[in-house]
């Protein structure tokens, strides 16, 4: 079981572990079967989902939606996570980044419809816009609380400076910077974003956690060092799978990240849960570095 834990003083609440659901398309699932995954990683302590308003053809918001048409009472059960921000491209043009006012109360909207639900628990940008009027979004997002849409807000994908400057037009605290964590790009380590988050008391939420499946796919050189060091820390943690490690080593940083789950597995649900009980020492953390990188530390 895992359990929830805050994100600011503000009284938001996330699971440890959030359900990604951007693949629900391709899991070919009736409402019914996606009900019943909804239902076990409940039971498992995972009430906190993540959606967006252009994962999946069909729209995934719109199959999670009617799976809980299924179950009235599962709404009040969990937190639902949505984002907006970016518009695909269609025949009226390419795809690129809108964080208008009139954009993103169209895309909660959206959102809101597809899902059945009367609020988002978090509403995140999804991705920054170089033409972002900054009073503008603080505006939007004042106007979407007032009429109770949306509780609570953060960003995702944004730097460091993107997130300050957002943040310095709030009366409120951003709840989150969601960007990508995982062994394989360390960026976001070296940029200063997690320096920030920490800074200001803000954890971040981690995707990609096993790049896209790279660690189990690929067999270039930094793939064959880092499997053979985290099949090594699996022995020495006493771990039951190298997903479970690297899921430990992203929340071993102190910026205390919530990892974003995306299988439909619940097998593999539970085996990331098991990771909540790992603890890497420095000398491990930095083996996984190491590999990585190719090189030790200078």
């Amino acid at each position: 079981m895992t359990s929830k834990t805050p994100m600011q003083s503000d009284g938001l609440m996330l699971s440890n572990l959030i359900q990604g659901y951007w693949r629900l398309g391709e899991w070919d699932w009736s409402a019914q079967q996606c009900l019943s995954f909804i239902e076990s990683h409940l039971a498992l302590g995972i009430s906190s989902v993540d959606h967006a308003h252009v994962y999946g053809t069909p729209s995934c918001e719109t199959l999670f939606g009617q799976a809980l048409k299924l179950d009235g009472g599962l709404r009040d059960k969990m937190e639902i996570i949505s984002k907006c921000g970016i518009v695909p491209s269609s025949d009226k043009g390419i795809a690129h980044y809108d964080l208008s006012q009139q954009a993103i109360m169209a895309s909660v909207d959206m959102s809101l419809s597809r899902l059945g639900t009367d609020y988002l628990d978090v509403l995140l940008l999804h991705r920054p816009d170089f033409l972002m009027m900054t009073d503008e979004v603080a505006q939007t997002f004042m106007l979407l609380q007032q009429q109770g849409k949306v509780k609570h807000f953060g960003v995702s994908n944004f730097t460091s400076s993107q997130f300050s400057l957002l943040q310095s037009r709030l009366d409120f605290s951003l709840v989150t910077n969601q960007i990508e964590m995982n062994p394989v790009n360390l960026t976001v380590f070296e940029t200063g974003i997690l320096d920030e988050l920490q800074k200001v008391g803000c954890r971040p939420m981690a995707w990609s956690c096993l790049a896209g499946g790279a660690i189990f796919n690929l067999k270039n050189d930094q793939i064959v060092r880092l499997k053979q060091v985290l099949n090594t820390l699996v022995e020495e943690l006493n771990a039951d799978s190298i997903e479970q490690v690297i899921y430990a080593w992203i929340m071993r940083h102190p910026s205390n990240p919530l990892p974003i789950l995306g299988s439909g597995n619940i097998t593999r649900t539970r085996l990331a849960i098991g990771s909540l009980a790992l603890s890497l020492d420095h000398e491990q953390w930095y083996r996984v570095w190491c590999a990585a990188k190719g090189q030790p530390v200078p």
